[in-house]
């Protein structure tokens, strides 16, 4: 029979949490994994108490507990983070390498008009990497505004067609660039360009969720109530919603 006693261990509100993994690479005994989209404790004797995953978490889902659980146990935590070690390599953005996929080619069939293989840019402005877009740049005023994450344009192949016309776009990648130089560039934009409208397109992966967050962030520190829209490209380039 385990044995437990009342010591520190972590707390997930399911409620609030999104699924991003933001927490996953954080906890160094590999005892949060995303399970059905939501972070989940896999066993308490890998949870050492001292909560390093909970800076990583946007949502504030996760908190420290005192509560009946089993023991910590260092040896079983080596264990079990050699056995993942060994099982399968973790991507930077603390997703599984079991993620990364091929697809067959979908090939087209027939000849393709010159007018699809031509089709023209609806970009209107450069630069658009969030990074170097000044806040007062003439192209945002009173425009409506794309935020895309990196992948996007890649994925999904009417990008330009169904997002970019009569619109501006920003892109950025919530998980590898500087999350919090993007929020506050971003909450400056809103504060100063009197932007129409906010359209939110990301993938389906965990990690790009955080692109939302950022967004509902710097609304709050801007003080603007922007009309917003989340667009969802599955992997395969499939619009999700």
């Amino acid at each position: 029979m385990t044995t437990k006693t009342i010591r520190k261990i972590i707390r997930i509100d399911e409620e609030k949490c999104n699924g991003c993994g933001l927490c996953v690479p954080a906890c160094v005994e590999g005892a949060l994994q995303i399970i059905d989209g939501k972070a989940k404790l896999i066993s308490e004797t890998y949870c050492d108490g001292l909560g390093a995953c909970l800076g990583e978490c946007p949502q504030g889902a996760i908190t420290i507990e005192e509560r009946a659980a089993e023991g910590f146990d260092e040896e079983a935590t080596k264990v079990h983070l050699e056995e993942q070690k060994h099982a399968e390599e973790e991507l930077p953005c603390g997703c599984s390498s079991a993620t990364v996929t091929q697809f067959e080619k979908q090939e087209a069939t027939g000849a393709i008009p010159r007018e699809v293989t031509n089709q023209r840019s609806m970009l209107s402005h450069w630069p658009v990497q969030l990074t170097l877009v000044p806040p007062t740049a003439p192209f945002l005023q009173g425009t409506d505004l794309v935020l895309a994450a990196d992948c996007v344009a890649f994925a999904y192949a009417g990008f330009h067609q169904d997002f970019l016309k009569n619109r501006s776009l920003l892109v950025a990648c919530p998980k590898l660039d500087d999350f919090q130089a993007h929020l506050k560039k971003l909450a400056d934009i809103l504060s100063h360009s009197q932007v129409k409208s906010l359209t939110v397109v990301h993938m389906e992966v965990p990690c790009c969720s955080g692109l939302v967050y950022m967004v509902k962030q710097a609304m709050q520190l801007s003080g603007k109530d922007i009309p917003l829209e989340e667009v969802t490209i599955g992997i395969r380039g499939d619009l999700q919603s």
